[in-house]
């Protein structure tokens, strides 16, 4: 009894993973003879399993270099390339880029001065409405002398 209370304490710690080699070894032995409680019967299988699996061995040859070996000749003339197409195409497209600028802004500014003189030519032509008036009210008195 005092034996299967100390195989249920190291259980424990087994399952809580704090049992050293020798209390693993311990439960190994117990669980292989023939005389198991009958409440810890459901461990022997485990424990079993673990001895058989200690035992296999894999026969099979491990292929080392499974990697396939790239071709860094052909990475390096791409990015020869990209830096050719690159230093060719780049400044003609910053250049645009800056006539792009340089026009939106030289037209935001026609269009400011556009718009100041309509405002101008607008106080202009409410004088001229006077100023029609004035003549049709002389010709009036002209005509009629």
């Amino acid at each position: 009894m005092e034996l299967d209370n100390n195989i249920e304490n190291l259980l424990e710690k087994y399952f809580e993973a704090t049992t050293t080699v020798a209390e693993e070894e311990t439960l190994r032995a117990y669980f292989e003879q023939e005389s198991v409680a009958t409440h810890l019967e459901q461990y022997r299988p485990m424990f079993g399993y673990f001895s058989k699996a200690k035992e296999e061995q894999y026969t099979k040859q491990v292929p080392l270099n499974t990697r396939r070996k790239f071709n860094y000749k052909w990475i390096s003339v791409a990015a020869v390339a990209v830096l050719f197409l690159g230093i060719y195409f780049g400044p003609d497209q910053y250049q645009d880029y800056q006539d792009k600028k340089q026009a939106e802004l030289a037209y935001q500014q026609t269009k400011e001065a556009l718009n100041l003189l309509a405002v101008n030519f607008g106080k202009g032509t409410e004088k001229i409405t006077y100023l029609k008036e004035f003549e049709a009210t002389t010709s009036k008195i002209y005509n009629d002398n």
